[in-house]
């Protein structure tokens, strides 16, 4: 005769615990002593106990229908990176602001925590995120490969947004960059442009994985009609030199790259924007004047991952997934003064 499934009231029984302990300990509520956690984790997975999402989500909403909504906090964690002068700026801010608002309006609150290496390490947060009962962590972008393996993750679910982390391999949400530059290139052939140019921050596009690069090198070998430059690939510091050369060299008809200071440097080389070159910004938060460009939508992507984080932990999926996904959202075409307007049909 089969067994019946492992509930957690046996479970409790066979452990010599309360229902309470044991419920609490597998939801990662109340204040379980760490040694009881892992031994009640260790019994409920050689019973091979599997929590049910939908009781669980039954119980939820019996228990909100007696009081407020708040479900719980999730960590947003991000980290001091002494290689680089600059620190994380308008595109973490935008994500976390997508991340809270839809933290708020699905019960939760997402609470920012830094690590430096000094005052808040990782193995120090990793304390704090288990005295209070946190399970969700939402790893921020990093600019050189994130390593969070000293977390417990365990009792972790967890979503990186951005491409690609190893350390430990997590779910990731981002920009789509590769369909996001197929279609710029599609649009501003349709406005007449032949000859595009590229000029990206060597740095930026090995951290996408060569996405930008990759979709604007195969639309220039297969779309007919469009002339093949080369792109410019510079060291930030070294870009305006080497842009003045490139340039005055390949004569691109419209430019695109990240940073608005570029059509300064046009307009110092004799371009007239719009009437003679174009220029398309690939991340509209760093414009300083007015463009047409890409918004990658971070606000979105925050609230998207906030969507994800919170499912994993509805179906009880915690620890490094054995087959992590990547969720990607296309960036949002900008209209701006530095294109061809469209052409009327």
């Amino acid at each position: 005769m089969k067994s019946p499934a492992p509930t957690v009231r046996s479970l409790a029984r066979s452990l010599n615990l309360s229902h309470t302990t044991v419920s609490d300990a597998l939801r990662g509520k109340g204040r379980v002593d760490p040694a009881t956690v892992a031994r009640v984790e260790k019994a409920a997975r050689e019973a091979g106990y599997r929590r049910n999402p939908l009781a669980a989500a039954v119980m939820s909403e019996l228990r909100r229908s007696r009081g407020g909504t708040f479900r719980g906090v999730l960590a947003a964690v991000d980290v001091v990176e002494p290689q680089r002068r600059d620190p994380h700026g308008v595109f973490h801010q935008e994500l976390l602001h997508g991340g809270r608002e839809r933290a708020v309006e699905l019960g939760f609150k997402l609470e920012q925590f830094v690590v430096d290496r000094t005052d808040m390490t990782v193995t120090r947060l990793d304390s704090i995120l288990q005295s209070r009962g946190i399970h969700g962590v939402l790893v921020l972008p990093s600019w050189y490969a994130p390593d969070w393996s000293e977390l417990q993750w365990s009792r972790y679910a967890a979503v990186y947004t951005d491409y690609v982390i190893e350390r430990p391999p997590l779910h990731c949400i981002c920009c789509n960059h590769y369909r996001s530059m197929a279609a710029v290139l599609l649009r501003l052939k349709e406005r007449g442009y032949r000859r595009p140019g590229l000029m990206l921050e060597r740095g930026r596009d090995e951290r996408t994985q060569r996405r930008f690069s990759a979709a604007f090198r195969s639309f220039q070998e297969n779309e007919p009609g469009i002339e093949v430059l080369p792109m410019l690939l510079a060291e930030r510091e070294k870009q305006r030199a080497e842009f003045t050369t490139w340039f005055r060299q390949h004569k691109p008809d419209v430019v695109i790259g990240h940073f608005t200071e570029t059509i300064d440097w046009m307009e110092a080389l004799g371009a007239r924007v719009p009437a003679t070159h174009g220029f398309v910004s690939l991340n509209l938060l760093y414009k300083t004047r007015p463009c047409a460009g890409l918004d990658q939508q971070p606000r979105e992507l925050g609230a998207r991952a906030v969507e994800l984080l919170i499912a994993q932990l509805q179906r009880n999926e915690r620890g490094v997934p054995d087959w992590p996904t990547t969720t990607t959202i296309p960036a949002r075409w900008v209209e701006g003064p530095t294109v061809r307007k469209p052409s009327k049909v």
